[in-house]
């Protein structure tokens, strides 16, 4: 355990930033689950919306320095993939 007080801070802060670290990949995790379940299930227009909703949490994660932007971007261009694959196999 930290003895000085700054690292005391550091300490408290590092838990903050992890715990909002945390709620961000999961948010992102079940956005993207929800598009993928659409998918699936074949429901083309829920998962158009799904791919709105994950992009927009993919983006929020990456603008917030949770995600890597190049790293988002890349998982919301192969969502969007998937989709359009499944658009062309109905």
């Amino acid at each position: 355990m930290a003895n000085i007080k700054s690292a005391k801070k550091r300490v408290k802060v590092i838990d903050k930033k992890t715990a909002r670290n945390k709620r961000v990949r999961g948010h992102v995790k079940e956005a993207v689950r929800q598009f993928e379940d659409s998918v699936a299930k074949g429901d083309i227009e829920a998962a158009q919306k799904d791919l709105a909703n994950a992009e927009k949490k993919l983006m929020k994660g990456a603008a917030k320095g949770t995600l890597n932007k190049k790293a988002a971007s890349r998982k919301v261009s192969r969502l969007a993939k998937r989709l359009n694959a499944a658009k062309a196999e109905k």
